[in-house]
């Protein structure tokens, strides 16, 4: 039986060749920035398209000081959250330039493990999105002084070897609580997540300060260890099951639409009560559920498009000033509350 012929290897010369260039232009031509003519660039992107060559990228960022490529480890896929900051960072980092490493971090051991492997591998940067890296976890990181660069994103961090890109929870939250007095509710419940050490929200603690600054007692709260809308939904029928009508809150305050969308649920499912006429809720995130017909959920979108292009800022910068920065977002009111 006859071997099969392999297919050629193409290679920049023969792009060069066809295209009339230098293989020098070639080059340049799949490089981002690269001075080059429009027309010339055309010319070597055609030939190269012809011949059905393919850049080797591994060989070409061997030869560069970076990589552009980040290794992305993310937690905590109960959150719909998640998915929309995926989709958003991924997009703002594509369109620049940037290629992703995904790790999922499956829980709190497996984070410490996950970030070591993300060291191992060459990349210009490590972005952190979830709830299970802690003070100690960040240490050890640092210390194995592997990373260029390591990035919470839409979270504070009070680790001074990360930088920090989040929405302003306190200013969020100084919005969503004044939303609340506006409205006339008199007995608030406050949902909270998980707490962690050193990546965490402001969110709970602002509402309690400014309920307490306003009215002198401090609001009823409840907390979920993660954000999970079906937990969320039973720790909601808990703490409400056996009170009477003017024992309830009249709204439910949730750190972030995964628990909002649980405690709706419960609301009108397991308790049988109706949203907002006997208990209004008010989320964080506008998760795109938040939105539908079901749920109509009065929430506090933050700008992660704006933050996205900032973070891809971040990585292009070759400055060493201090990156961390807090955005603002808007309240968007629908029926919920």
């Amino acid at each position: 039986m006859p071997k099969a012929e392999s297919l050629p290897n193409i290679t920049a010369d023969d792009v060069a060749a066809q295209a009339g260039v230098s293989r020098w232009t070639v080059n340049r031509a799949f490089k981002k920035d690269a001075s080059i003519s429009p027309k010339t660039r055309e010319k070597v992107m055609t030939a190269a398209q012809s011949l059905g060559y393919v850049p080797d990228l591994s060989a070409a960022a061997l030869a560069s000081t970076r990589s552009n490529l980040v290794a992305l480890l993310i937690d905590d896929f109960a959150n719909p959250h998640k998915l929309v900051m995926l989709e958003k960072l991924t997009r703002a980092l594509r369109s620049r330039g940037w290629d992703t490493l995904l790790v999922n971090t499956l829980d709190s051991d497996d984070a410490a493990p996950a970030l070591l492997n993300a060291s191992q591998r060459r990349v210009d940067a490590t972005i952190l999105i979830g709830i299970q890296f802690d003070d100690e976890v960040l240490n050890a990181a640092h210390d194995a002084r592997r990373f260029k660069k390591l990035i919470i994103f839409a979270r504070t961090s009070e680790n001074p070897n990360t930088i920090s890109i989040a929405v302003d929870d306190e200013a969020a939250t100084r919005e969503i609580a004044q939303y609340v007095i506006r409205k006339g509710y008199q007995r608030p419940l406050y949902m909270a997540g998980p707490r962690t050490v050193s990546a965490h929200l402001l969110r709970k603690e602002t509402f309690a300060r400014e309920w307490k600054d306003r009215f002198d007692r401090e609001p009823e709260c409840i907390a979920a260890d993660r954000y999970d809308p079906d937990l969320a939904a039973s720790i909601a029928h808990d703490a409400l099951k056996d009170r009477t009508a003017a024992e309830l809150p009249d709204i439910i305050v949730c750190e972030n639409d995964a628990l909002a969308l649980g405690v709706i649920d419960t609301i009108r499912h397991r308790l049988g009560l109706r949203v907002p006429q006997d208990i209004a809720v008010l989320g964080f995130d506008d998760v795109p559920q938040a939105a539908g017909h079901n749920y109509r959920l009065t929430t506090y979108r933050q700008p992660l498009t704006e933050m996205s292009n900032y973070l891809v800022d971040v990585l292009e910068s070759q400055d060493d000033t201090v990156h961390d920065r807090k955005f603002l977002g808007r309240l968007v009111p629908r029926d919920s509350a």
